[in-house]
């Protein structure tokens, strides 16, 4: 018997981040699950409010593998909340979101970097899904799993309270991920 706990993460990671790397122009296929559309949801309002910060990015064209390793070090590395977790996905949604400048750019040189975005897209799936369960496991299942997901971002507070709250915390995360990338690969 397999690991309903597992198999929901892989499901959900994978409908995200397939979402986020699928080729542009191409229809938003829908979500897979309660979850998977909230998540798209909050991710969708971190990027707005952080638009300069993922921006830069978009399209990226290195080792996006390294790159989602060296963020979730940084973020996960001592604590975990919702906050933390939806920001690293969220991050590595966007380095596989080519964009549609990008892709204009690389349909003129054929067929582009989309076979590179799927496989990074699977095996930033893998790792993901090896490190918030190898890691936080606990954690997660303290909070109701993929439930509790759902539950904290649909929780009776407005909606306004939650951004306040995670405008703090990815300002803060944000910060300190910044200056870890930049000094790490100084841009």
């Amino acid at each position: 018997m397999g690991d309903p706990l597992l198999e929901r993460t892989r499901r959900l990671l994978t409908d995200y981040l397939t979402f986020c790397a699928r080729e542009p122009g191409t229809p938003e296929p829908p979500p897979g699950s309660t979850e998977a559309a909230l998540l798209r949801s909050v991710a969708g309002e971190i990027q707005e409010h952080y638009q300069e910060f993922f921006s830069s990015f978009l399209g990226y064209q290195g080792n996006r593998l390294e790159l989602v390793t060296r963020m979730v070090n940084v973020v996960l590395s001592d604590t975990i909340n919702w906050g933390r977790l939806v920001l690293v996905l969220t991050f590595a949604g966007t380095l596989l979101n080519q964009g549609p400048c990008k892709a204009t750019k690389q349909k003129k040189s054929g067929r582009g970097n989309q076979s590179h975005v799927t496989r990074d897209c699977q095996l930033i799936v893998d790792f993901l899904c090896s490190r918030i369960l190898g890691q936080h496991r606990s954690w997660l299942e303290a909070q109701g799993g993929w439930d509790g997901f759902c539950d904290f971002f649909k929780s009776p507070f407005p909606l306004c309270f939650w951004r306040l709250v995670i405008k703090i915390l990815l300002y803060c995360i944000i910060a300190t991920a910044t200056l870890y990338v930049w000094k790490q690969f100084r841009f």
